[in-house]
């Protein structure tokens, strides 16, 4: 599948592979904190094949609503600063891209994010271009304060559909992810999947949140 760089110019191609998941599994309910998190049936499956979005200028601010297992988290997007990534992960969001996936990764040793948008659950799932880097922070303490929501990528200039969520200040990360916005609502629901801990699969601290959260729908407005 080729993956194509989304932006005003035209960029060169660059080949994305991936395994696709399939699956029925029910993810039974919990809690975790404070919060209620309902059972789920969102598994990793196959990415929708989207046509590649076309650029529409000005790109504007959006509100990204993500109703999960777990409860509502909204995201207040900055098409601003960061245009082509919000144009793109509003794109997928009102797509159906991430409507009934897993967010598949948490960690807790100095880098704090839950990592979402990748459909197949394998942490190497996407859509078929890519987008540039933008507003990337400043190198320093506390880059990514809690609450930050930014793109995850390979290398740059690679963001695709996965995206982290910031639970907790002074996360230990490269000043090398496009921040797109911040989370307004649901910030206690992610410290709460947080609290519940990582199945430690990828070493300690890092790994599928044992808590399960699951994105049933998406929508940007």
């Amino acid at each position: 599948m080729k993956v194509r760089s989304l932006s005003l110019a035209i960029a060169m191609s660059v080949i994305f592979a991936g395994p696709a998941l399939a699956g029925s599994n029910f993810h039974s309910a919990g809690k975790s904190g404070a919060v209620s998190c309902k059972g789920t049936y969102s598994v990793g499956h196959q990415a929708k094949d989207l046509a590649i979005p076309k650029i529409k200028k000005p790109v504007r601010n959006r509100v990204f609503t993500f109703n999960t297992n777990c409860g509502q988290v909204v995201v207040a997007a900055d098409g601003a600063k960061a245009p082509l990534s919000v144009l793109s992960m509003a794109y997928l969001a009102n797509n159906g891209f991430f409507d009934q996936s897993l967010c598949h990764r948490l960690t807790t040793k100095g880098i704090y994010v839950i990592q979402c948008g990748d459909p197949t659950a394998s942490g190497r799932g996407g859509p078929k271009w890519q987008v540039p880097d933008e507003n990337l922070p400043t190198a320093g303490a506390n880059a990514y304060p809690a609450g930050t929501v930014a793109m995850a990528n390979s290398g740059p200039n690679t963001s695709g559909s996965q995206f982290f969520f910031v639970y907790a200040d002074n996360s230990i990360l490269g000043s090398n992810y496009t921040i797109w916005g911040h989370v307004t609502k649901g910030l206690d629901i992610l410290k709460a999947v947080a609290a519940a801990g990582s199945n430690n699969s990828n070493g300690d601290g890092d790994g599928g949140p044992n808590q399960t959260f699951a994105i049933e729908k998406a929508v940007a407005r």
